[in-house]
């Protein structure tokens, strides 16, 4: 089987979680998130666009319920041994095909499920609540997961190291590519090289690249230009090594930068480093976010930052390597050791169309961050 974690591994995750299950009273769980599934398992697959789960009992055992394509998928990537197929077709009902799943297994009325995920649509969720109306106790459990997988073993941590060396060498590769004339796609293309040649996977989501008046996006959009003898690019980019992540971000100036680039490159800078100052056991995300806000308030710039400044990373599936906790006002979850958060700092400044962005990945041990990657935190001049 592809696995990429020992059996001691995973037993030690189903404890913690069985834990969870103990501690909210709860006779089982119906797990939607892809994200849950690969942690708790190993499974892999982009197969959760259509309707599956994976019911976990308080006992212990494990079933999953998937379509005819994901069988052998299920086989190859996972732990799990009792993998049932829902049946294609106009008459197909996967939330019927739960419920025998349940009355089968002999679980028990009170179960949790993972409500907030992208593996359940509310069309699905709706049948599903439906189909077991009068025969379970449903109790929202979304919080679970992204809670325990927020702190990671020594095990994931090397993969997170991994994933950082490719994020690196995708910065490099950028960083070569750009200049006077340079084609987006180009640059794009030998980001996605260096994370594939070096072993790496797809990330959660598009890399972004925008330039000239795109370089203010937040976002991937279609379409390519090629860069002007005076222009500037935004880049945000993750290394993956088995979907763990460690993501960058930078704004490139080509040619003579304005005095904007500079003060404003100088104010993400001292961001950046107050946000990885904050970034230590004990501390919140809410206190980190407070860190971004101070020094580009002080600089006069609260118009032209976001209302976020981060989030954390790990094993994150399409369509987002975002994961929880995210920077943003009184987030008051605390920060522990194992944790691997990612800090950006963006400024748009649309009145100028300048844009300036600075942002790299940090794992937090006892004592604060550590910088994962993006050792030169310099304006990038080409």
């Amino acid at each position: 089987m592809a696995l990429h974690f020992t059996a001691d591994e995973f037993e030690a995750r189903k404890r913690r979680f069985l834990g969870v299950l103990a501690d909210r009273k709860l006779d089982g769980a119906l797990l939607f998130a892809q994200e849950s599934m690969f942690w708790l398992t190993g499974y892999d697959t982009f197969g959760f666009c259509f309707y599956q789960c994976l019911y976990v009992g308080a006992d212990g055992r494990m079933a999953l319920l998937t379509r005819s394509a994901d069988l052998r998928q299920a086989q190859h990537t996972s732990t799990l041994q009792d993998i049932r197929v829902w049946r294609d077709g106009r008459e197909a009902d996967p939330a019927g095909a739960t419920r025998a799943l349940l009355r089968d297994l002999g679980a028990g009325r009170r179960i949790g499920v993972e409500f907030d995920s992208y593996g359940l649509t509310h069309a699905s969720g709706r049948k599903l609540e439906a189909a077991l109306a009068g025969t379970a106790d449903l109790s929202d459990i979304s919080d679970v997961m992204p809670r325990l997988r927020a702190v990671k073993s020594p095990a994931e941590i090397a993969y997170v190291r991994s994933a950082a060396s490719l994020c690196d060498a995708a910065d490099r590769a950028a960083l070569d590519a750009i200049s006077a004339g340079a084609d987006e796609g180009e640059i794009l293309a030998a980001q996605h090289a260096a994370v594939f040649a070096g072993g790496g996977d797809y990330p959660g989501n598009e890399f972004i690249i925008g330039s000239g008046r795109d370089a203010l996006l937040c976002r991937y959009k279609s379409g390519r230009r090629r860069l002007d003898a005076q222009d500037q690019i935004t880049l945000e980019f993750a290394g993956a090594f088995r979907h763990y992540h460690v993501a960058a971000m930078r704004t490139v100036v080509v040619g003579e930068p304005r005095p904007l680039h500079v003060s404003y490159h100088a104010a993400a800078r001292e961001a950046l480093l107050a946000c990885e100052a904050a970034m230590k056991p004990g501390a919140t995300a809410g206190d980190v976010f407070k860190a971004h806000c101070d020094v580009f308030d002080t600089h006069g710039l609260a118009s032209h930052r976001l209302n976020a400044c981060g989030y954390s990373l790990g094993a994150k599936f399409t369509p987002s390597w975002m994961d929880w906790p995210m920077f943003y006002a009184h987030n008051d979850w605390v920060i522990e050791p194992g944790m691997v958060l990612f800090a950006h700092m963006i400024l748009m400044d649309s009145a100028t169309e300048t844009a300036m962005c600075l942002g790299r990945t940090y794992l937090v041990g006892q004592g604060g961050a550590e910088a994962l990657n993006c050792g030169d935190l310099d304006l990038q001049l080409r």
